[in-house]
């Protein structure tokens, strides 16, 4: 059976339209609130962080008001990035952590990732439970007044985050010397980026730390790749990082100016982690991964696992196959030694880990070459129109033409409605052609 409210990565969606709103938000507080009262458990707690979206202000509030209710009490962690809520959801031994984000989407958008005790996301099968509950009569979930959960704010959460974030690194770990620029998206890492970089010792430039609630992706973040290159190079640093609305992607800018996305990225820490005998099972990456990535983990005899997009096929992935590095091309990668889920921060520390021992960016950063791909975005009214034949007949034909001369991927995207055709080859004349023939079946 398929999920009615859930998505792939949570809840997402415009604001005041179909779910989301304060309506729908109190009955995703009530019914996930039901389900862990349900489980009589003594204590029964929900930790709720979000980015820096001007609808955070009445989703927030609503969801609060729904799992309080229910009986569960809530603590609300302000801005925070998506793994600094699953880091705390673990460490305060909560039951539930909320993180309302609508990550790399435009200020209209918004949602929710929902994360277990465990710091991971909550599995399908607990996600379908929930779901039944927000379909109950609301008054059969509302709890006895005497038991109505307490709500709390805590405003150490970003501290908390960084001081969980220097622990995964010996404490002589130090970033003096280096110039770092950081473009914090106008979302939910604008404090704990620039701050955890700064305790280091860098001299650091930021830019997007200046949230105004419609600001957030707006031409910056990794979504914008040209505008960290555009600043590091004015303020020509070793180092520029690009986070996302929700901190869970990184695209970096290297000391030459030259963009490095996430496929470069693991790379560099596979082969470090390889050498120092800490990576486990090979990686995970997925279908839109480089093929020049697959060729570069062959030759180092490093396993190379693809999987679906999204991040919860790779940490799935990671699982089956015992993996400790999982990661896609835009940025989200997953530490599995550090973490639960992408942590741009994280990440990001983890290059310049490398860096502090007196190597270039371009240097450890630059290890396969990449094949020309190309991709494209096309906005759709119906996602349901990459099932018709025409669709499908183009795809089939795309692939003859470039049949052992690159690859071609089509899909609907799962946050956005837009259908994204990827495709790659040594032949760009080719790569438009197949890319414009499927183009002209969804048009």
């Amino acid at each position: 059976m398929s999920k009615r409210y859930f998505g792939t990565d949570g809840i997402r969606g415009t604001v005041n339209r179909n779910k989301i709103n304060g309506d729908m938000f109190f009955k995703f507080g009530l019914a996930a609130g039901t389900y862990f009262r349900n489980l009589k458990k003594k204590k029964q707690t929900a930790i709720i962080a979000k980015d820096t979206r001007l609808s955070g202000y009445t989703l927030e509030p609503a969801i609060v008001s729904g799992l309080a209710s229910a009986g569960m009490h809530v603590f609300t962690l302000g801005p925070l990035p998506t793994n600094g809520l699953a880091m705390l959801t673990k460490k305060m031994n909560a039951n539930l952590g909320i993180m309302i984000t609508a990550s790399h989407n435009p200020f209209y958008d918004n949602g929710l990732k929902l994360f277990g005790p465990d710091g991971l996301k909550l599995s399908d099968r607990i996600e379908k439970k929930i779901e039944k509950l927000i379909d109950t009569k609301i008054s059969k979930n509302l709890t006895a007044p005497s038991v109505l959960g307490r709500v709390k704010r805590l405003e150490d959460a970003n501290d908390n985050y960084i001081n969980i974030l220097k622990s995964k690194f010996p404490k002589k770990f130090s970033l003096k010397g280096l110039k770092i620029a950081i473009d914090c998206a106008n979302g939910a890492g604008y404090k704990s980026g620039p701050k955890i970089l700064k305790s280091l010792g860098a001299k650091v430039y930021q830019i997007g730390t200046s949230p105004n609630g419609l600001n957030i992706n707006l031409n910056c973040g990794s979504t914008f790749p040209n505008t960290i290159k555009s600043f590091s190079n004015q303020k020509k640093v070793h180092l520029g990082i690009s986070l996302d609305g929700d901190a869970d992607r990184i695209i970096i800018c290297d000391e030459k100016g030259k963009i490095i996305d996430g496929d470069q990225i693991m790379a560099m820490i596979a082969l470090r982690w390889k050498k120092k005998k800490i990576l486990k099972g090979g990686v995970v990456g997925t279908f839109m991964s480089n093929y020049g990535l697959e060729k570069f983990f062959k030759e180092k005899k490093i396993k190379f696992i693809r999987t679906d997009v999204g991040d919860r096929y790779v940490k799935e992935a990671m699982k089956k196959n015992r993996c400790n590095l999982g990661g896609e091309q835009s940025g989200h990668i997953i530490l599995g030694n550090f973490a639960t889920t992408g942590d741009g921060i994280l990440v990001a520390l983890e290059i310049l880990y490398s860096m502090s021992k007196g190597k270039k960016a371009s240097e450890l950063l630059n290890n396969f070459k990449q094949i020309p791909q190309k991709l494209v975005n096309i906005n759709v009214k119906d996602k349901l129109v990459i099932n018709s034949l025409k669709c499908k007949n183009s795809i089939i034909n795309a692939k003859k033409l470039l049949m052992n001369k690159g690859r071609i991927l089509v899909r609907a995207s799962g946050t956005e409605p837009k259908i994204r055709i990827m495709c790659e080859s040594n032949d760009k004349k080719l790569m438009m052609k197949c890319i414009n023939l499927v183009k002209r079946s969804i048009n």
